[in-house]
């Protein structure tokens, strides 16, 4: 028997084997020898057995192809989604990407994206350091380089992650184009197929795409204005134990939460980690955002309390995003499977970049800068607020941050956020509706509001333009009786992209 999608041979399996396996010969479609295969069947949902003469029994599973009737033979043999890896189903963009080539018209304004505010930076002194840089160490930067990223750069890092109370050796850290590649290269190296992730809910898009891509299972633990709740994070354990599931890992944004703007109580930090270690579960703490507090406060790292964390951190939010530099560190165990994940990725971390962030923390002010950077992004939340308290409808409401990106806003009982997006631009503002912080499609009463990028007078103006669009849908509701739901459209996360970071 040949593999119709393939074409290679398909083992054989006698009749035990078959009931091991669960396959109950009475109850799965056969073929006699020299039958043909009624296209239906490969679209079924089990195997299709094959009973040749000989009494052996051959197994052919069906895969996800275009149906020949509606494509006709040629087609179908060449239709490129049949040659898909079965967990490419679970890519799906964002709705912000889809509607992205109108929200990033001029005339829209965006409360989408997470776009760092570079208009702060010094970039008549970066402009000379980037020539120097070439004209002194071209032949160097512009060469391949290590996997594990410029000894010079591992060793700065660890002189950044001093500042949340972490002591590190440069020899575990591992620089990776972003530190979204880096939680890709960790749910590589630690799911299989089926596995299960723990996540806050809401969660950063980009991790429930890599979660999704890795075909691993997210369990959401809910969160409240102080973070992630111990005793919620402490029960869904025991049932997943009940269920005689251990979690790969937890995945947590304990600082200036994305999407929700929260951040975990310093009192809570202990205590998750001692139920993540007591029930053998890994701790992957993400954290672009620790450094932009607006009290000053900088908050403890995870990793500063324990050495078996895995911390990842990045310098898009508080250097350059375009430059594409992050890092993850890792315990020793880690380490050496981290790097050739890397090695398998991307070969090398591009040098060039590397040496440009190297030389910025070696002959700038970056932490002047940082806090110039903070100042701005707090004005702009204080903006963000204040239009917030001034035009939206009654019945909504919001978190207040105290450092990062973003608002999380709850919207009254039957407005669908998803559905009301394309509205909202048409409108001439953005938003990224809450389905999508969730792998299981929740969070429709919930938006993510960005206030990083736009002036805060973009802000007051996109948050009256909003304030438009919901008191319209609320109009609706009242005249019909009916919430606004979209029922075509697929819940869950999309696959991280720039407009949703």
């Amino acid at each position: 028997m040949v593999c119709v999608r393939t074409g290679r041979a398909l083992p054989s399996l006698d009749r035990s084997s078959r009931y091991r396996q669960g396959m109950c010969c009475d109850r799965t479609p056969s073929l006699a020898e020299g039958q043909g295969v009624p296209p239906s069947w490969l679209h079924s949902a089990g195997p299709i057995v094959f009973r040749p003469a000989s009494g052996r029994t051959q197994v052919l599973v069906p895969s996800a192809v275009p149906d020949p009737r509606d494509l006709g033979t040629a087609a179908a043999a060449a239709a490129p989604t049949g040659r898909f890896a079965a967990r490419t189903a679970g890519m799906t963009a964002s709705e912000i990407r889809a509607l992205f080539a109108v929200a990033s018209r001029p005339e829209v304004v965006s409360l989408a994206g997470g776009m760092p505010n570079l208009a702060a930076l010094p970039l008549d002194a970066l402009a000379s350091e980037v020539g120097e840089l070439v004209a002194a160490e071209g032949q160097t930067a512009l060469q391949y380089g290590s996997a594990q990223g410029t000894p010079a750069l591992r060793e700065q890092i660890c002189e950044v992650m001093r500042l949340e109370g972490i002591n590190a050796d440069p020899s575990d850290v591992v620089v990776t184009v972003g530190s979204q590649m880096a939680l890709d290269l960790i749910t590589r190296i630690y799911c299989d197929p089926g596995d299960v992730v723990l996540a806050e809910g809401p969660s950063y898009v980009g991790a429930l795409g890599s979660f999704a891509a890795y075909q691993a299972r997210v369990v959401h633990i809910e969160m409240d204005a102080h973070g992630l709740v111990p005793s919620l994070l402490r029960s869904a354990l025991e049932s997943l134990v009940r269920q005689g599931i251990t979690p790969k890992f937890l995945y947590t944004i304990p600082n200036f939460h994305n999407p929700a703007g929260v951040t975990l109580a310093v009192e809570r930090r202990p205590e998750i980690l001692e139920i993540c270690a007591s029930y053998g579960v890994a701790v992957v703490e993400d954290n672009p955002y620790g450094l932009l507090g607006f009290s000053g406060t900088i908050y403890p790292a995870l990793r500063s309390l324990d050495r078996d964390v895995v911390y990842l951190g990045s310098f898009s939010k508080t250097f350059a995003s375009g430059l594409r530099v992050g890092w993850a560190l890792v315990p020793p165990a880690v380490r050496d499977r981290l790097v050739l994940a890397a090695e398998s990725a991307t070969l090398c971390p591009p040098t060039f970049n590397q040496m440009i962030v190297s030389r910025y923390l070696q002959t700038q002010d970056w932490q002047s800068q940082i806090k110039t950077f903070t100042e701005a992004y707090r004005e702009r939340r204080d903006a963000m607020l204040s239009a917030l308290e001034t035009y939206l409808p009654p019945g909504c409401s919001w978190n207040v941050p105290d450092g990062g990106f973003y608002v999380w806003l709850t919207v009254p009982e039957g407005v669908d956020t998803k559905a009301m997006l394309p509205r909202a631009v048409t409108a001439r503002v953005a938003y990224a509706s809450g389905t999508g912080f969730y792998a299981d499609g929740y969070g429709s009463r919930q938006l993510r509001l960005s206030f990083c990028y736009p002036t805060p007078e973009r802000i007051t103006e996109g948050v009256r333009r909003l304030a438009g669009v919901l008191t319209a849908e609320l109009d609706v509701m009242r005249t019909f009786g009916v919430p606004t739901r979209a029922a075509s459209l697929k819940p869950g996360p999309g696959a991280p992209s720039p407009d949703t970071a």
